[in-house]
């Protein structure tokens, strides 16, 4: 098993997930700019599943380039609520406001996984978890943004659900990797079948 795997992410969530699985692996940043794919893409009716595989493939694509003959592992996760999409949180005061929107309601985290050789995509895969936060009080997401603190502005939702952010939900379906952004079990099966990892 000499093939090396390249995880194509900064985020220190993803990087966990891997080596919680006992995986062998390098880390490398994509040179892309999201906000400029999603410009690119917005109005040619893409779904949020679907540009979170554009933009997981972006990741993985730019990483291989630079990374000949290794098995380059792309992720990416949108946030949407209805026809909504939703990004990172700028401060504490758009935080609040996010808590606010979805109280009451369910959303969707859609994560995306690919994996790319030699610059060609040869597998992806995305999974879906729907959220529902219970009904807040407007005093209740003052006190939960305090004791959770600037943390929350490195979730799309303003929440970590494996930290005092599970406070905030009624019912969740869909996995823990899912919603932590990196879809392990079909990452993992299709790592097996490529012969990557030992089966």
């Amino acid at each position: 098993m000499n093939s090396k795997i390249i995880l194509a992410s900064k985020s220190i969530h993803r990087k966990m997930l891997m080596e919680n699985a006992g995986l062998n692996f390098d880390t490398a940043s994509a040179d892309i700019d999201e906000r400029t794919i999603e410009t690119a893409v917005k109005d040619t009716g893409v779904i949020p599943k679907e540009l979170a595989l554009i933009l997981a493939n972006a990741k993985a694509l730019d990483v291989s380039q630079k990374n000949t003959d290794q098995y380059v592992i792309g992720s990416d996760q949108t946030m949407s609520m209805q026809d909504k999409m939703f990004h990172k949180p700028e401060n504490m005061d758009d935080a609040r406001r996010r808590l606010l929107e979805l109280s009451g309601s369910t959303h969707e985290l859609n994560s995306a996984v690919v994996i790319v050789k030699n610059g060609e995509t040869i597998w992806q895969h995305v999974s879906t978890a729907e959220l529902t936060m219970r009904k807040l009080t407007p005093e209740f997401i003052g006190r939960h943004l305090a004791q959770a603190g600037d943390d929350v502005l490195t979730s799309v939702g303003a929440y970590q659900l494996e930290k005092e952010g599970v406070q905030l939900f009624d019912n969740i379906k869909g996995d823990f990797f899912t919603i932590v952004g990196l879809p392990m079990l079909p990452l993992l099966e299709e790592l097996r079948n490529l012969g990557v990892i030992d089966g």
